[in-house]
């Protein structure tokens, strides 16, 4: 498929638990036919050839260092370099992302995004010591594997089942065939616990036979992630990365901090241990690890460990091979990078002058003390930098958008590829730094009550001259290559007019040369998703949370109500009250949840007068609760309802659903 084409047969990534329940995606708005006229992504400029020539010659990709140490210790790769789904279609094809290492970057890319794009596509079984081997580029994330005395330890497990069940295979083809006894997860991501499915069951791990281990906090940070701004979050996902994108040069090749998978509903198996404290040790299979907790650094759960009878470091997903994000633009909480510094200092300090090899969930290692201590140490000079220079010029009095264009990293850093803008930005980074401390507003009364964007754009347009004077205005300045200029003004337009052909044809056009010289993959990904929306329209497709059981089964009972009453019709609840108690089986938790002012609160006490008490298991109160058809909760097998029955239905009646496919750069005519 070209990238003329919209996607007409996909299933969405599971992310947080969210997956596609109709796969067609070409119910398209009705004025989408009109777009795709246009004839689809315009050819790059002379100013983005320029821009991108300019990338050549600034950075230093002379250094071939990181295309040695990507390909060591290969093995192989995926049978035919695809993975089957079991009906035996094709669920992920690594040729997609397989960029010949000597192909120089087409006038279509960044330089320097298409040469982490080919590193990121070195795809297969790595061997990187003895006893320690690695599945990358199957998945989003790397699985690993050590050897231990009787077994295997597992470390992370992608995101998905396909990939870690061929993952093992692969590994098992080439290495003896020794049972899973550990699985030890880093940290709280999906992308690195959602295929345990793939190398272990439930049963398994319940028996002792496979003991699962992870960060304190591990189970509530899983499942909890996406879930109260889950459908916003996950249909900026959609954006970050281009998951309707077609996969290879023409589209996406990823995110930069890896390829992307095939899209399976996510699995989850609870931990049978957790690591608690920084200096802990445990021994596995006759292995010892050394423990560093790192709460609230890339993830609130994750967790960095030494090995130290193979010299190998662990650090999770915080020193990677590009600069990460401070804030993800698929929406999340601004992370704290003190504490993400502070993590990597201690790391130096317990293991710096011990570890010969360093390697992490995503990418490629680093091997020799010399080597790691350095990528560590500039990895965290980076972060320290952006983050004391972008307080620094928010305390001398410039405001977000300001310091966003402001802060440069020195020459040093600027040219060390590990820390390059592929997933985060330097500008996004430092306008995350402003945010964590001192919020959105920059303080200018002005900005205290603006007006909505759908509102102030005809008071623009009108002020401007009209829609037709604003475009031949951005038409002169897309002659000039001043394609954020573009792209900012005919904002006003689009959310004006949002049938104004012109308009939308012109902004694609701009973010089509803004995708072509992105350093980001992320920013590729969002420009190119934009000119997609803005060009073909906005799809329609039913999307539904729940669909991933083994998630939705391990939400706390606290957070389901907390969602409930995110997802509340304040309308349909108005002069309503409603009370129910519930008794979660074999824990001897108990909760009210009242609905009362337009309102759900829940509370331990159980109501003295509830209109209904439901008893059940916390897996089966959560899908009745969020299983979607009100009328069929009560059916569920495994309740029992004592009371008014029709209480829950009621109260199930008032919680709305997300329309998920809502615009991001247009708004709905």
């Amino acid at each position: 498929m070209n990238r003329r084409e919209f996607l007409t047969a996909s299933t969405f990534a599971a992310i947080g638990g969210w997956t596609a329940s109709d796969t067609n995606l070409a119910s398209l708005n009705p004025i989408s036919s009109a777009f795709a006229q246009d004839g689809g992504p315009k050819p790059p400029t002379q100013h983005t050839l320029a821009i991108n020539k300019k990338v050549l010659e600034e950075l230093p990709f002379n250094d071939r260092t990181d295309f040695e140490l990507a390909q060591r210790g290969f093995i192989a790769g995926l049978p035919d370099g695809v993975i089957k789904d079991p009906d035996g279609k094709i669920a992920f094809d690594a040729k997609k992302f397989a960029i010949p290492l000597d192909q120089p970057p087409p006038d279509t890319w960044n330089p320097s995004l298409w040469r982490v794009s080919q590193l990121d596509g070195l795809s297969g079984l790595f061997k990187v010591v003895d006893r320690l081997y690695q599945l990358r580029s199957l998945d989003v994330a790397n699985m690993t594997i050590m050897e231990g005395d009787t077994g295997l330890i597992i470390i992370d497990c992608c995101g998905t089942v396909s990939a870690a069940r061929a993952g093992l295979d692969l590994y098992y083809q080439h290495r003896p065939k020794k049972p899973i006894v550990a699985i030890i997860m880093t940290h709280s991501h999906i992308d690195h616990f959602g295929g345990i499915g793939g190398v272990a069951t439930a049963e398994d791990v319940a028996a002792g036979k496979i003991k699962v281990i992870a960060p304190a906090g591990f189970t509530e940070e899983a499942v909890s992630e996406n879930l109260y701004a889950g459908n916003a979050m996950i249909r900026r996902s959609s954006y970050q990365y281009g998951m309707v994108l077609p996969k290879g040069p023409d589209g996406t090749l990823g995110s930069g901090l890896g390829i992307s998978g095939a899209d399976d509903p996510p699995t989850l198996i609870v931990p049978t241990a957790f690591i608690t404290k920084t200096g802990e040790k445990m021994t596995i299979d006759g292995l010892e690890f050394e423990f560093l907790m790192a709460p609230g650094s890339e993830a609130p759960s994750e967790m960095h460990f030494y090995t130290p009878a193979l010299k190998a470091l662990c650090t999770a997903e915080n020193a990677c091979h590009t600069l990460h994000n401070f804030y993800t633009l698929r929406g999340a909480k601004t992370r704290d990078i003190s504490k993400w510094v502070k993590y990597l200092n201690q790391t130096l300090d317990m293991w710096g002058d011990q570890a010969e090899v360093l390697y992490a969930p995503h990418q490629w290692p680093v091997w020799g003390n010399a080597e790691i201590n350095d990528h560590i140490e500039k990895y965290r000079d980076v972060f320290k930098f952006i983050h004391d220079r972008s307080l620094h010029l928010a305390n001398s009095g410039y405001t977000m958008p300001e310091i966003g264009t402001m802060v440069e990293l020195p020459p040093e850093l600027a040219n060390n590829w590990a820390t390059r803008g592929y997933y985060g930005t330097v500008s996004h980074n430092s306008r995350a730094v402003y945010n964590f401390y001192l919020g959105y507003y920059s303080g200018n009364p002005a900005e205290l009550n603006p007006l909505s964007p759908k509102d102030a754009a005809p008071r623009y347009v009108e002020m401007m001259g009209g829609a037709d004077a604003i475009v031949g205005k951005a038409r002169e300045a897309y002659e000039k290559g001043e394609y954020r200029w573009v792209a900012q003004l005919l904002e006003h337009v689009v959310y004006a007019e949002p049938n104004n052909l012109d308009a939308r044809n012109l902004q694609a056009d701009a973010f089509d040369q803004l995708a072509y010289q992105s350093e980001a993959a992320t920013w590729r990904n969002f420009y190119t998703m934009g000119a997609v929306e803005l060009r073909k329209g906005v799809p329609e497709i039913e999307m539904a949370i729940g669909t991933s059981p083994d998630l939705v089964k391990n939400i706390p009972l606290e957070m389901t109500f907390d969602y409930l009453g995110i997802a509340l019709d304040a309308e349909k609840a108005a002069g309503k009250t409603i009370k129910i108690n519930f008794e979660v089986d074999g824990t001897g938790e108990k909760r009210s949840l009242v609905l009362r002012n337009s309102v759900l609160n829940s509370r331990t006490r159980l109501d003295p007068s509830p209109d209904a008490t439901l008893k059940a298991s916390g897996a089966v109160l959560n899908a009745v609760l969020m299983g979607g058809d009100p009328t069929k909760a009560g059916e569920m097998g495994g309740l029992t309802i004592e009371g008014r029955k029709e209480a829950l239905t009621d109260l199930l009646s008032t919680i709305g659903t997300f329309k998920f496919w809502f615009p991001i750069v247009t708004r709905p005519t």
